[in-house]
């Protein structure tokens, strides 16, 4: 149910230099979404009755994602004049001026945030009836942050910046996380407060703290239970730190829900992927995008699917595979390429060093070894001989293969595309298909073998080649008149 005495504030609009990238920091990818996405997705479990999120830097883009990610999102371009109070000085204008509940403000990069933790801060923060709440952490290095100062019976006193901070203040380990909750009356009345008379030339949401402490209003700082919770992403290195933190959990939640995995060190899986119980993943695999893999699947070792589709007891190792569909008791790899449209029908195969394109292979039916099959449809049951292509290509357009059910192809063999092969075939090795093959036959066009004895001697004398054959000449040739 829509709570609609809350209204939340995202702050997106930072240029995230020390990202040094050309990538808005918000946009770079975190298990799968961009990082302003899992902040979004606690926003949207919050079911708050207005959400609006403040963009700047590459606002186009940005905004973009926060429309695709929340739809119904009210989206405020912060003006010239910097700082985290304009921007929410900017974000209150957006909601309606009779809204009385609170205004939680987050920022668009502290990722790991989650819903639970906010919810229990928005209700002590109502059971407190403060004009604000602050989300503070312990750390065991608070360096660089602003710190929480308390007086003597425990209650918030105030935040003082660590540049600012005496000796026994810059001791203190609670910090700000730069999270809070507002009275919307008494957030509206002190932003109008807000100057940007500091050094920096910025109106800091921050200084609205301290006008309330100092107009005698109630203020607390809510600790969080754990400190990366409200860890945020400044640069890569952080956002590596967050990466792994977050996976962590991913995987430990899929193991709690009944799926083996067998070294989570070295196992990646998205959040948007799915997996059924009695599934094991092995070593150095990664799960992409939207992946399903249903029960009984081994997936791995070292194995990356993106947007795939695994069915029960199915086996799959050491692939790459992209938008592919793999059947129940089907077998992929090693060393197997499957690219978009790739479809595996139920016990079919897809061996060692096989690449697939626009393919729809039937079930039973087996591509086992060194083969190139795009753009083709294979019926059931059949076999393609090793190092078989499907030349789909003819300089210009693309064209399709079709191969029966029941087919047998020899080794070697290239279909020339369009062709198609009609049920029960089989082809010679080696056979270049060019014309359609009718159900039944056997397609070869290999001329007969010719041996020309004594070539060698003659077009590379002096060879090693040539002294071999001189030595079988002798061993096994006829006698000398």
């Amino acid at each position: 149910m829509t709570d609609q005495n809350l209204a939340i504030i995202v702050l997106a609009a930072g240029q995230g230099t020390r990202m040094k990238s050309a990538v808005p920091k918000l946009l770079h990818p975190l298990a799968g979404a961009p990082i302003v996405a899992h902040v979004l997705a606690t926003a949207r479990a919050l079911d708050a009755e207005h959400i609006v999120a403040v963009v700047r830097h590459e606002r186009d883009l940005v905004a973009a994602v926060i429309e695709a990610e929340l739809p119904g999102t009210v989206i405020v371009d912060q003006d010239e004049i910097p700082g985290t109070g304009r921007a929410v000085e900017q974000a209150i204008a957006a909601i309606p001026a009779d809204f009385g509940g609170e205004v939680l403000v987050l920022n668009g990069d502290v990722p790991l945030l989650n819903a639970d933790t906010l919810a229990a801060f928005l209700e002590q923060h109502r059971a407190d009836a403060a004009a604000a709440s602050v989300l503070s952490a312990v750390y065991d290095d608070p360096s660089g942050y602003g710190r929480i100062v308390r007086d003597t019976a425990g209650r918030f006193d105030r935040i003082v910046e660590q540049k600012d901070a005496s000796d026994d203040e810059r001791a203190i380990a609670e910090i700000n996380a730069g999270i809070y909750a507002f009275g919307a009356a008494a957030l509206r009345d002190q932003l109008a407060n807000l100057t940007t008379d500091n050094a920096q030339g910025e109106k800091y949401l921050t200084d609205v703290i301290g006008l309330l402490r100092a107009a005698g209003s109630e203020v607390e700082a809510v600790p969080v239970s754990e400190p990366w919770l409200v860890a945020g992403i400044n640069d890569r290195a952080q956002l590596s730190e967050t990466a792994a933190r977050l996976n962590a959990l991913i995987v430990r939640g899929w193991q709690l829900s009944g799926v083996t995995i067998e070294d989570p060190a070295t196992t990646w899986i998205d959040l948007a992927v799915r997996i059924e119980r009695d599934v094991t993943i092995r070593p150095g695999t990664q799960l992409k995008g939207a992946t399903a893999i249903a029960t009984g699947a081994i997936i791995g070792p070292d194995t990356t699917l993106r947007d795939c589709e695994i069915g029960e007891n199915a086996d799959v190792k050491r692939t790459d595979a992209t938008l592919a569909v793999v059947g129940p008791g089907a077998s992929v790899g090693p060393f197997s390429f499957l690219r978009p449209g790739t479809v595996l029908g139920a016990d079919g195969k897809i061996g060692a060093f096989v690449e697939t394109k626009n393919a729809d292979i039937g079930a039973g039916s087996k591509v086992p070894h060194l083969s190139y099959i795009g753009d083709t449809t294979i019926g059931e049951h059949s076999n393609v001989g090793a190092g078989s292509i499907t030349a789909n290509y003819d300089g210009v357009s693309k064209h399709r293969t079709e191969i029966g059910s029941h087919v047998r192809t020899g080794s070697h063999g290239v279909f020339v595309a369009p062709v198609r092969i009609a049920d029960g075939v089989y082809t010679g090795a080696g056979t270049v298909v060019r014309k359609d093959v009718p159900m039944g036959a056997l397609a070869v066009n290999v001329a007969p073998q010719r041996n020309i004895e004594g070539w060698v001697q003659k077009h590379r004398a002096g060879t090693a080649a040539a002294e071999a054959a001189d030595g079988a000449v002798v061993a096994s040739g006829p006698a000398a008149d």
